[in-house]
């Protein structure tokens, strides 16, 4: 009878106790809030600079037109469409007609005399023959046009470019030009012609070249145009920048300490598409941002440094 006293007493401290809350374990592990595991980067300093791609095609400024220096037939044609001549390089030969009938007569009379009545036309300037009027045989006169050769030193490359962009083309004298096998070639900018396009609104940019080897005429090429250009700019990895579906708002994850990473909105600058250039606001050159893992983070999210 005392036992069952002692039991019954011993139970009911128990259930007072607990009623008075006597605190218990939790031993749930899902109560502790969540670390996201990130990778880190620090803010850089770099040149940044943006471009435009526009089309340039290659051009001969110089064109000579080679005339018949007097009337005659075309006894010998040493070159043909398409040559490369240098300066000095005779083109044609031409006879006068007395001496088409007469001369070999005289030659057989007396063969000291050497008459021949030819006269031989020779390039003034080194370039490439475009054009031929006559063949072999053909009589012409005196001034007739005999070929057009245009002056390999002349060659150039034409750029149509919006008027709005003037002004970045004549602050940037060095442009890359791209050939479609891909060969690069070092030109620099010439001063606008004095016209604009009255539909297009472009106006005609003269860029200069010094290839080392022939460059067809109208030929295309890319000409790379710097658009932007910030020196010194504050920079981080694309991958640290977040935006939204219609990507007209950027942020970073920027850490507050080793644990909690805050949204920072930004304002996105030049993007090269390995580093983004940030124009505000400004950072410390020791703060760090969340490069991996960032994704769907909250802002004051807990997280947890890779090492």
């Amino acid at each position: 009878m005392k036992n069952a006293i002692k039991n019954i007493a011993a139970a009911s401290l128990s259930l007072l106790l607990a009623a008075c809350g006597t605190p218990a374990k939790d031993n749930n592990p899902g109560a502790q809030e969540q670390q996201t595991t990130v990778e880190i980067t620090l803010p850089g300093r770099q040149d940044m600079a943006s471009y435009v791609d526009l089309n340039a095609s290659s051009s001969y400024l110089e064109k000579s037109y080679i005339k018949a220096s007097i009337n005659g037939y075309l006894k010998e044609m040493k070159v043909k469409m398409g040559d490369a001549v240098r300066s000095g390089q005779v083109l044609f030969s031409l006879v006068t007609k007395e001496a088409q009938a007469i001369g070999n007569s005289i030659n057989r009379l007396d063969p000291a005399f050497k008459f021949s009545g030819t006269s031989n036309i020779r390039a003034a300037a080194p370039g490439f023959i475009t054009m031929l009027n006559h063949q072999k045989g053909d009589y012409v006169p005196e001034g007739e046009v005999l070929a057009v050769l245009s002056n390999k030193n002349s060659l150039v490359f034409l750029l149509d470019a919006p008027y709005a962009m003037r002004q970045s083309l004549v602050n940037n004298a060095a442009v890359a030009l791209t050939l479609p096998d891909g060969e690069q070639l070092a030109g620099t900018i010439g001063l606008p012609l004095a016209s604009v396009d009255s539909v297009a609104q472009t106006q005609r940019f003269i860029i200069h070249v010094a290839p080392d080897h022939t460059i067809p005429e109208n030929l295309v090429a890319i000409a790379r145009i710097v658009n932007l250009y910030h020196p010194n700019a504050l920079t981080l990895p694309k991958a640290a920048l977040l935006s939204n579906e219609t990507e007209d708002e950027f942020w970073v994850m920027k850490l507050s300490n080793d644990s909690t990473a805050v949204k920072v909105v930004v304002k996105k600058g030049i993007d090269d598409g390995k580093q983004v250039e940030i124009l505000s606001p400004s950072f410390a050159a020791n703060d760090r941002f969340v490069l991996g893992g960032n994704y769907g983070l909250a802002d004051t999210a807990k997280v947890k440094i890779k090492r």
